[in-house]
């Protein structure tokens, strides 16, 4: 049963009808959608929960499934080849193709980034780009580095930090996604064990929050960046007016994109600054409830000098030819030694990387390659898991039943090459056997 506090706070809200979203409520229908990882391809004609999938229309890699498989028993799900994220969040790619369609040496900060969903759609955008993915619990940190591990870019940064650490990089950030904590009234339909935690003093609570985490990092977004802010809640002190307050920060103008009418995703305006904003419906759209807002930075009074001095170890003459002589290395790339394993680094992105070791707490960065233990290379399984198409040793296929028993760490005998070999599936590579 939905709260009437709840029901009461939004009858004056654009878009909100009463008694269809009762009903939808009601019916309790659990919509299932996926997103493909485009770095990872695979025969779709092969999994059967896609034969019957229908195309979400504003995200190209996005799929809405008939029904919920046992996605724990698809090696493809473990294998990072696609993301089980829920429908209207995936809005967020139409908006990226619209403001930065080109990525080419742009920098993103997924800012509240855990359990990796918007991250991983942000790392697939910006493949000539680099991407931030931020999180400050640090239980949610580990789950975070494990999804970004497994959809596997190299041009991926994970850092623990507050909102506020983010000062100390004014003017870095080309584009900045804040998906804010919020009271969760968006999912609902869901998760109906999340209505017994909603109060109105929850949703003050996190709009207070929510403030103080756009105020203490925009000074890191770069004079004609983009602020994209969403929730998912239907909140309107979550919603517009968070908007009001981002549109009256110094250069804040709000962006006036204009989706399709058919695809029922309602425009809200905030009542002073007129920003717009959209609000997802359940009862409109085939997803839950999602708010999403851009804004582009006209102007900055703040400087922009961040300290990129830090000294990591680069790898040495040796620790590249020993490597080299298992596979060729892709160019383009600094090499270093952090803590033992061998880390490839795009080159364009070498400064900001550095600027982020020296500001922040950092924990992933660009490719693991492995460690040198004598003459011998131990590959990681970041690397196992990478985008990359050349890699050192041989190629072990396998179908699912053996895919699932190599993923449950079962004893196994396989037919291959002698020493290190990629297992796959589906050409999609699950991780080493020796």
């Amino acid at each position: 049963m939905l709260p009437e506090p709840f029901l009461n706070s939004l009858i004056d809200l654009p878009g909100f009808e009463l008694e269809s979203f009762k009903r939808v409520h009601a019916l309790g229908e659990q919509v299932t959608s996926i997103r493909k990882n485009s770095a990872k391809p695979f025969d779709e004609n092969q999994v059967d929960f896609l034969n019957h999938a229908e195309s979400i229309p504003w995200c190209q890699y996005g799929y809405y499934l008939p029904q919920r498989p046992s996605f724990v028993t698809d090696p493809l799900w473990h294998a990072g080849a696609y993301y089980v994220q829920e429908a209207s969040s995936m809005f967020i790619q139409y908006i990226l193709e619209q403001i930065l369609p080109d990525t080419n040496g742009k920098v993103a900060l997924d800012l509240c980034a855990a359990p990796g969903g918007k991250s991983t759609l942000l790392a697939n955008h910006f493949r000539e780009g680099l991407v931030v993915a931020n999180e400050t619990i640090k239980s949610r940190n580990a789950i975070l580095v494990e999804n970004l591990t497994k959809w596997g870019s190299d041009r991926v940064v994970v850092t623990q930090n507050d909102p506020v650490n983010f000062k100390s990089l004014p003017q870095f950030f080309d584009l900045m996604l804040i998906d804010a904590p919020c009271s969760g009234s968006g999912l609902f339909r869901k998760d109906p064990d999340a209505i017994k935690e909603w109060s109105e003093e929850s949703v003050q609570h996190c709009s207070t929050r929510q403030a103080r985490i756009v105020e203490d990092s925009i000074d890191a977004l770069i004079e004609g960046g983009y602020l994209i802010y969403s929730t998912c809640s239907y909140s309107f002190d979550e919603d517009e007016k968070m908007m009001d307050y981002i549109a009256a920060m110094p250069g804040m103008q709000s962006i006036l994109l204009d989706p399709p009418k058919q695809w029922n995703i309602v425009e809200c305006f905030s009542p002073k600054h007129h920003a717009k904003g959209f609000r997802f419906y359940p009862d409109k759209i085939k997803g839950e409830g999602f708010f999403v807002a851009v804004f582009q930075k006209q102007a900055t009074t703040n400087g922009n000098y961040y300290s990129a001095d830090f000294k990591w170890s680069d790898a040495s003459k040796k620790e590249k030819e020993t490597i080299a002589s298992y596979f060729k290395l892709p160019e383009n790339y600094h090499y270093i030694n952090h803590q033992n394993t061998l880390i490839a680094v795009p080159a364009l992105f070498e400064t900001h990387i550095k600027a982020l070791f020296k500001n922040l707490y950092v924990k992933k960065m660009g490719m693991p390659l492995g460690e040198i233990k004598g003459k011998d290379f131990i590959p990681s399984h970041a690397l196992a898991m990478s985008h990359w198409t050349e890699l050192p040793f041989g190629v072990v296929a396998v179908n699912k039943e053996t895919a699932l028993q190599y993923l449950r760490r079962s004893d196994l005998v396989l037919e291959g090459g002698k020493g290190w070999q990629a297992v796959t599936y589906q050409n999609v590579r699950l991780g080493w056997a020796k």
